[in-house]
């Protein structure tokens, strides 16, 4: 997605270091974060190019009351009795053998570039000019300050997936002070920024970036598409991609998604639509149409009744690649450029068949052929592939307490 035009950036706010602020002093102050932007309480933005919703209004008395919900639902409920907070601390203790799935090594690498010098103030005062907002935690309170408009609802889901953390873990979070953009493409590029890393987080990076990934918007929900939150979802699908055994699915390559995104791998997709001649099934997703019809034709769990699911990156990664691992078919990815939080932890051939991008639609006929006369080998790299995204479903299953 393109860029917004920025608003010149505010003197971003310092909360007090030393001094806890109580809900009562803390609720104007999120007042005013939120409800001076329309990314997290009302409508963000007008239309994008390929998500054309329309905006909701909303009167004043109706958003102060919606910022009060938002807030006091997510961020005053973690401040609950201390029995809660004792249950909780102890569930998670008894929990203290159990291991990070592996991809989250990779951590360590999207850190080495501060990892003699450290991050400054002057790192953050630069990472600030490529910022959509920042987040301060503070002895274990959240403060937000929004720099320009995230699209449609990214920065609200983003925002909510910090305080669930705050309330999973109460008192085990420490203090830190993060950049964040919303927007799709890496920017903090390393040729242009080797004497300086700047240390900015967002949905995805490259090799060539110093950009931190961190968990996309849509694990906590994305609304404009009718996307539940991942937990809900995941089951959701795995439950869809069991009612047909892989050799009773459409013996055929599927794809569906959105190809006018400035996407030339999608764009060479779509002429590789031929079942007959490529094994391949191509089909547009047109989102404003979808919206009309209450998204009857666009719930995932029905998108897996073929025998191989098709990921291809649009402006930059996408989001669908979580839902295509998780339909209990080959999951055929087409060599992406970038890479999100967790992407980094998939192995060719045994998490994913990897296709190649400059002979496209004989390598996704390959892939189809190979696989319809190898049944046995294929269904045994199916549950590899549905066991590594359960992975995720711990680590953002909702706090409902």
């Amino acid at each position: 997605m393109g860029l917004s035009p920025k608003n010149t950036p505010r003197t971003p706010y310092y909360p007090p270091p030393c001094r806890c602020l109580g809900p009562h002093r803390l609720l104007p102050l999120q007042y005013s974060f939120i409800s001076k932007t329309k990314t997290v309480a009302g409508h963000n933005l007008n239309p994008t190019p390929w998500h054309l919703f329309e905006p909701k209004t909303f009167g004043e008395d109706s958003r102060q009351i919606r910022v009060f919900k938002i807030f006091h639902c997510s961020y005053l409920a973690c401040h609950s009795s201390n029995n809660t907070v004792t249950r909780r601390r102890r569930f998670h203790s008894s929990k203290s053998s159990e291991k990070c799935p592996e991809f989250f090594r990779w951590i360590h690498q999207d850190l080495e570039p501060w990892a003699r010098t450290g991050i400054s103030t002057a790192h953050l005062a630069e990472a600030q000019k490529y910022a959509a907002f920042r987040v301060v935690i503070v002895g274990g309170k959240l403060f937000v300050d929004l720099y320009y408009a995230c699209v449609q609802s990214r920065a609200m889901f983003t925002i909510w997936g910090l305080l669930q953390l705050l309330k999973r873990y109460p008192g085990m979070v420490p203090d830190v002070d993060i950049m964040f953009d919303c927007m799709d493409k890496p920017r903090i590029h390393r040729a242009e920024h080797e004497s300086m890393p700047l240390p900015l987080f967002r949905y995805c990076t490259t090799g060539e970036d110093y950009d931190i990934p961190f968990p996309d918007w849509s694990f906590w929900g994305w609304p404009e598409t009718n996307i539940r939150p991942w937990d809900e979802e995941f089951h959701d699908v795995k439950r869809g991609s069991q009612r047909l055994s892989w050799s009773k699915k459409w013996p055929r390559a599927y794809w569906k998604g959105n190809p006018d995104v400035l996407s030339p791998i999608r764009t060479e997709l779509l002429t590789c639509n031929d079942s007959k001649m490529w094994g391949t099934q191509i089909m547009r997703q047109n989102w404003e149409e979808e919206a009309k019809l209450g998204y009857e034709q666009s719930k995932l769990s029905n998108q897996c009744n073929y025998r191989y699911k098709i990921y291809a990156e649009g402006f930059a990664w996408s989001v669908s690649l979580k839902y295509i691992l998780s339909c209990g078919s080959l999951s055929l990815i087409i060599s992406p450029q970038y890479e999100d939080f967790f992407s980094r932890g998939l192995i060719p051939k045994k998490n994913y068949w990897p296709v190649s991008p400059t002979n496209l639609c004989p390598s996704i006929k390959f892939a189809v052929d190979w696989g319809n006369a190898h049944p046995s080998k294929v269904c045994f790299h199916l549950t590899l592939f549905q066991y590594f995204m359960s992975l995720l479903v711990g680590q953002f299953a909702a706090t409902s307490e």
